[in-house]
């Protein structure tokens, strides 16, 4: 199935858009002659200084503009929809992060449920073609069954974060029902890449290795029961989401909301992926890379496998992820090392 064109005559507006996702959908978007609307708070979850290298590719682009506030301002989030009347929107803008959610609920409950609420309330008073909205692999919390398929019970998440994601997969149906609202929920794989978010998992290992400092792996030291990760590739999602835009859903009854998983139906073991990141950084480096591993129990909040059954996706839209972890890890190893100057 090929990509249907997206229509540069309509207003796109990305919440989170100097976030990973935002900003490499932004910039499809922006490529494509689309007039974008960039909405983000730049708070300090991790360094601002990529959020702003982020920004800075995408200023350029006459069609774009950017807004640095954040969705849990109700009133402003209200002016933005009233001034540029946007016809798709794309909610990438939350808190992320399973771990720091037992730290710092608060941000949780501010960004992800009051912020999303507000965009509801938004999309409710200023019509659009087309709402899409990050949730999250988390909230399958610790289901056994594996793959995960979009049918399956999401009532037990092991973590405030995963939390937040149901329930926005909850308020979305309820104004989709109630104000016909066509939306879509995308349930997101461990999403990485080239300026990806320094607290993922493959990132902080590169900057522990560069650091001179042991990387920690939370699998218990247990390799036959090791964790396992769909660990998705950036451009792999942005094809997926872009085919999203243009296919509105209509639903099976009178309720235009559905939820699908966006991941690479093709889990990893931790191990494995340590491994190909070692690998791609000595490619990059052009000499021998191996991190120093120390072992640890299981983080709170963590599961133990995250593994997408996408076939509701490529009904839907002929979606297919392709990148290897090969290929993905060495575009970021590649990315880093000229990113830091380290060559």
């Amino acid at each position: 199935m090929n990509i249907q064109q997206l229509d540069p005559s309509k207003t796109y507006l990305v919440t989170g858009t100097a976030g990973f996702i935002g900003f490499f959908l932004s910039k499809k978007l922006l490529e494509q002659g689309c007039k974008v609307i960039g909405v983000d708070n730049i708070n300090d979850y991790y360094d601002v200084k990529l959020k702003y290298a982020r920004l800075s590719r995408l200023k350029p682009y006459k069609n774009f503009k950017f807004i640095k506030v954040d969705i849990s301002d109700k009133e402003q989030i209200t002016n933005i929809f009233e001034e540029y009347k946007p016809n798709v929107v794309v909610n990438l803008a939350a808190q992320a992060g399973v771990r720091y959610s037992i730290e710092n609920p608060d941000v949780y409950i501010q960004s992800n449920i009051i912020g999303f609420y507000n965009i509801l309330e938004a999309c409710r008073y200023n019509p659009v073609d087309h709402l899409i909205y990050a949730s999250s692999s988390s909230v399958y919390g610790a289901n056994k069954k594996v793959p995960f398929e979009e049918s399956d019970m999401v009532d037990t998440p092991v973590s405030l974060y995963a939390s937040t994601k149901k329930s926005n997969e909850l308020m979305a149906h309820t104004y989709s029902n109630l104000y016909k609202i066509p939306a879509t929920g995308l349930r997101f794989f461990t999403v990485y890449g080239p300026m990806g978010r320094p607290d993922m998992a493959y990132y902080g290992f590169t900057n522990k290795y560069f650091a001179g400092e042991p990387i920690k792996i939370f699998n218990n030291g247990d390799f036959e029961k090791d964790l396992y990760r769909d660990f998705t590739y950036i451009d792999d999602i942005i094809e997926g989401i872009e085919r999203l835009i243009n296919a509105p859903p209509i639903g099976d009854s009178n309720v235009p909301h559905r939820v699908f998983n966006i991941g690479n139906n093709n889990p990893e073991k931790l191990m494995v992926f340590i491994a190909a990141l070692e690998k791609a950084l000595s490619n990059a480096l052009g000499r021998e890379v191996i991190f120093e591993k120390t072992f640890e129990p299981i983080k709170l909040g963590d599961v133990p496998a995250t593994y997408a059954s996408t076939d509701l996706l490529q009904k839907a839209v002929g979606f297919k992820p392709k990148t290897s972890i090969e290929e993905g890890l060495q575009r970021f190893a590649d990315w880093y090392c000229e990113y830091y100057k380290l060559k």
